[in-house]
């Protein structure tokens, strides 16, 4: 895990504004650093790199990394580098290193750009090419490594993170006050839909997609990697045993490290099977680190201590305070350089925070199960429209009412026929929208869409969270808090094999006696005890705003209202009014974070 940056073009930084972005980019990379200064002309290009040295911690593998006349700056992990090292060496090719930024290398000289093909892990990497001037910019399947580029007079700025932008180029970008907005009113789901970012002109290379600039430009990526649904006939239980075999072996293909690894448990399934698979199949001794929160509709303890006795593994509790709330957000929207999007991100922080400090530099989450084995709520009401005129379906309506049934909050969810009646209804995403779109100085309003991607209803809607709602939002939150932190975090379910098989699984055999993510507690069988296998409540990492900011003390009152420009946005005798609410509703304790957050981004980018 590493930070990277670059300048292709004829304005080139000078040396004060590269020694500025590599000391910005020590967080991502504080075991190594490095410069490359290549080509000429219109082709000039200077590339960055910070080390996080997980795999091969010699300097020898540090980076820019050079050989066959490419260099490369990368970002991630490549898990299967073993196998991929042994099939180049059956080709003539030779190592001089056991890292796997030089199997990249060489399997570009192999393959050529058809390489990332062969590639199972996490990347966003630039390769130059000395011989031809050309530059590639990669990224991968799911998104899991952000790179940002922008076009900037002749040249063409990239990087990690996009305050890398900045200090390259010696000026910053305006934030993009349209999706502040958009954030303040739709939420994250909505950040997605169109190819931007909290950034005016600043974009993101896209997941599964890459780019050859000839010379300095706009990128235009192309895909090299679509999951689809592509349904075949299997029984359930040949869903079950193969899905539990992918599962086995995504998670030990992300065990490789040569530094130790930590965990981060909540009690749910996810993480649950996660670290038991990891303990019992594969011979980790696992530390997690789990947040303990005092609110009880978040409190996950009994069955994060029910994981932790069946294993016997070290734990570390991380709690939740009031103390410090506005500050240690103000530092984390520093670091983001856009807002903290949901309270929950700001949560996992601590929790990177505390793997670091127990001196652990990779942690494995149980991030892209929900969407990979359908978990969330609407999935369980969108598969409940799916059986809708099966038989026996009086009883899958009353096996919901004994799980998700039990818990749902949301009011339109609290119908398990919501879909059913109406398909095309998404009012539980964009919920209290009219309210909220009142609080704004000038008006804005966008109605939910979706891609079309089959016709199958709840698969759809799963492939948009997977290409556009959910898991990028994840993953560019975990990866900078990550960052900030100096820890690699893994996702072992985003995996290529494992994804890529479910979404033949027929959906009927994704939720079963009330059990949503059946195929994910299938595979957990055996290994997570069955206390929490079982359990039809849905868990996993969260936080009452209530339980970090007391919004009738005076003082945090008089900064919620202060001048701001985010008071350009929001109305503040609208805000007055909201903060002496009730916030019982899950909707208005988002909107209060959003706020929060998006007050201190426009704060920090108008400084």
């Amino acid at each position: 895990m590493c930070g990277i940056a670059g300048v292709f073009g004829p304005d080139q930084p000078d040396p004060d504004r590269i020694a500025r972005t590599l000391a910005l980019m020590g967080r991502r990379g504080p075991d190594g650093r490095g410069v490359a200064h290549l080509g000429e002309g219109e082709r000039r290009l200077t590339l960055l790199h910070t080390r996080l040295a997980i795999l091969d911690l010699d300097p020898r593998a540090n980076q820019p990394f050079r050989r066959d006349g490419l260099v490369l700056v990368f970002n991630g992990e490549i898990y299967n580098h073993v196998e991929l090292r042994l099939q180049l060496e059956s080709l003539g090719q030779s190592f001089a290193t056991a890292s796997d930024t030089e199997v990249i290398l060489a399997a570009y000289t192999q393959w050529g750009e058809a390489c990332v093909e062969r590639f199972e892990g996490m990347w966003a990497f630039a390769l130059f090419e000395e011989a031809s001037g050309r530059l590639l910019l990669s990224r991968d399947r799911f998104g899991e490594k952000p790179l940002f580029w922008w076009r900037r007079g002749r040249s063409l700025y990239f990087a990690s993170e996009t305050k890398l932008l900045w200090s390259l180029a010696g000026t910053r970008a305006a934030p993009d006050l349209e999706q502040v907005t958009r954030y303040l009113v739709n939420g994250y789901k909505a950040l997605n839909k169109r190819p931007r970012s909290f950034h005016s002109g600043v974009v993101e290379i896209p997941p599964a997609h890459q780019a050859m600039l000839e010379r300095p430009g706009d990128p235009l990526p192309r895909c090299y990697w679509r999951l689809a649904y592509v349904p075949r006939p299997m029984t359930m239980d040949e869903a079950r045993e193969e899905a539990r075999k992918r599962v086995i072996d995504a998670i030990g293909l992300r065990l490789r490290a040569d530094v130790p690894l930590a965990f981060c448990l909540s009690g749910g399934i996810d993480s649950g099977v996660l670290v038991s698979i990891a303990a019992k199949a594969h011979g980790a001794e696992p530390h997690v680190f789990s947040i303990v929160d005092s609110d009880p509709r978040y409190d996950e303890m009994v069955n994060i201590d029910r994981v932790v006795a069946d294993l016997g593994c070290h734990a570390h509790q991380v709690h939740t305070a009031r103390d410090g709330f506005i500050d240690r957000l103000r530092a984390q929207v520093a670091y983001h350089d856009k807002p903290v999007i949901t309270i929950n991100y700001y949560m996992h922080a601590f929790l990177t925070e505390a793997i670091r400090e127990a001196g652990y530099k990779v942690a494995l989450s149980g991030t892209g199960a929900d969407e990979l084995f359908a978990g969330y709520y609407d999935h369980y009401g969108m598969w409940l429209a799916g059986m809708s005129g099966e038989p026996g379906f009086d009883a899958l309506v009353a096996d919901w009412r004994q799980s998700y049934g039990a818990f749902v909050r949301n009011p339109v969810l609290q119908d398990p026929l919501a879909f059913a009646k109406d398909p095309d209804q998404r009012g539980h995403i964009y919920l209290n929208q009219d309210l909220f779109e009142s609080f704004l100085a000038v008006p804005f309003h966008e109605d939910f869409a979706e891609e079309r991607y089959c016709d199958d209803l709840l698969r759809n809607h799963m492939l948009n969270e997977v290409r556009h709602e959910t898991i990028l939002v994840t993953l560019r939150e975990e990866d900078h808090n990550s960052m900030m932190a100096s820890v690699e975090n893994r996702a072992p379910y985003l995996d290529r094999s494992l994804a890529e098989f479910l979404y033949t699984v027929p959906s009927r055999h994704l939720i079963h006696q009330g059990f949503p993510k059946w195929l994910l507690r299938s595979a957990g069988e055996g290994y997570l005890t069955d206390a929490v296998r079982l359990d039809k409540q849905k868990r996993g990492f969260n936080a009452s705003i209530e339980s970090l900011v007391d919004r009738h003390d005076p003082e945090t009152r008089d900064y919620l209202l202060a001048d701001s420009p985010i008071f350009e946005l929001v109305r503040r005798d609208a805000m007055e009014s909201f903060l002496s609410g009730d916030m019982t509703d899950n909707s208005f304790s988002k909107f209060l974070f959003s706020f929060i957050s998006a007050r201190l981004f426009l704060e920090h980018a108008a400084s």
